[in-house]
């Protein structure tokens, strides 16, 4: 159901539309949402207030954490997404206009008011990004830093690992692989959901191995892959592949944990490590991290970023999905694993 709201619109700012779109949390699912638990509203677009600017948003990032905030879930360190307000997540845009001397109309910016085709706020909520940087503004909105820092600090990777990384063929996870090669690796590793996608994986990002989690158990399908046993676990998954790493995993192995995938397709709470009696014989490293602790290596890994994709020795993948209307269908086909790499949605041209 679409809504309409009166534009408050200034007179003052003739870039801004009378109205824009946004979404909202209509119902609070149990398991995974409908797409009726969404709602599309139209509303009027303000103009900024005195400190304030307005941003047409151009890309919005789509996440499985996603799904947790919407059951409401208050574990993860960001607050859950209440019922009948828009939903938030990263984006990035273009100042449309400006009640402050310090930001200029036309700059690109990264922040986090996605699922809106306009977002106004306070300049404080925005951080102006290099328009040049890359080739299109919705690589601002990769994964790339968060692969960087579960490898270099959660996990740190030291050349000459072995490394796997399971729903690979995502948006961090096909980071963490050709971070871990690039930053000498000696083996990675690979799970995914199709035989495509595994294939995707050896073939066009450069894993020394793959396997699909579907054909057969886990364990088997890892030892084969990793016959000498593996250094790293970086875990997007959790449950069954989480369990199969630790019984493969070599004495002082390090498990960085960045995702809960399996928890978040479903709907029904993880089993869990399992025996933890391997985490004590092993002497293993379980380490959870967040982006959010680690922003002080955002420089560090943008520079290197920026020579892996000019030189070609990185390959960056993208899902676009076009219109805001078709985010919440696109967040269910997301972690249903339809999509590979990065998952945005393109908001407006």
């Amino acid at each position: 159901m679409t809504q309409v709201a009166r534009s408050t619109t200034q007179p003052a700012f003739p870039r801004l539309p009378r109205t824009g779109l946004e979404v909202r949390l209509a119902a609070r699912p149990v398991g995974l949402p409908h797409p009726d638990d969404f709602e599309v509203v139209e509303v009027g677009v303000p103009g900024p207030s005195v400190g304030q600017v307005v941003v047409r948003n151009l890309f919005m990032s789509l996440d499985p954490g996603m799904l947790t905030l919407v059951r409401g879930d208050a574990r993860l360190p960001m607050r859950p997404y209440e019922v009948g307000e828009v939903m938030y997540g990263d984006a990035v845009g273009e100042v449309v206009a400006s009640s402050d001397p310090a930001v200029r109309e036309g700059e690109l910016v990264v922040h986090r008011l996605g699922w809106r085709e306009y977002a106004v706020a306070e300049t404080s909520a925005f951080r102006r990004v290099d328009k040049a940087a890359y080739p299109s503004p919705s690589m601002h909105l990769g994964f790339g830093l968060v692969a960087y820092v579960g490898l270099m600090e959660a996990a740190e990777l030291r050349p000459g690992d072995t490394v796997f990384v399971s729903s690979a063929a995502g948006a961090t996870g096909s980071m963490a692989g050709q971070i871990a090669r690039l930053k000498g690796a000696g083996r990675v590793i690979g799970s995914a959901g199709s035989p495509d996608k595994v294939a995707h994986l050896t073939g066009k990002l450069g894993f020394d191995a793959a396997f699909d989690h579907h054909d057969g158990p886990v364990l088997d399908r890892l030892r084969e892959a990793a016959p000498d046993g593996i250094d790293i676990y970086f875990d997007n998954v959790g449950g069954e592949q989480l369990r199969a790493a630790i019984e493969v995993m070599n004495v002082h192995g390090r498990i960085a944990v960045c995702g809960a995938l399996g928890r978040q397709s479903t709907g029904r709470p993880d089993e869990g490590p399992g025996d933890l009696l391997n985490v004590l014989g092993k002497r293993l490293t379980i380490r959870g991290f967040t982006l959010w602790d680690h922003l002080d290596r955002a420089a560090e890994f943008g520079g290197q970023f920026r020579d892996w994709l000019s030189d070609g020795s990185l390959v960056y993948d993208e899902t676009v999905i076009d219109g805001l209307r078709s985010a919440p269908g696109a967040l269910l086909d997301l972690v249903r694993g339809r999509f590979t790499g990065k998952t945005v949605v393109r908001v407006g041209s």
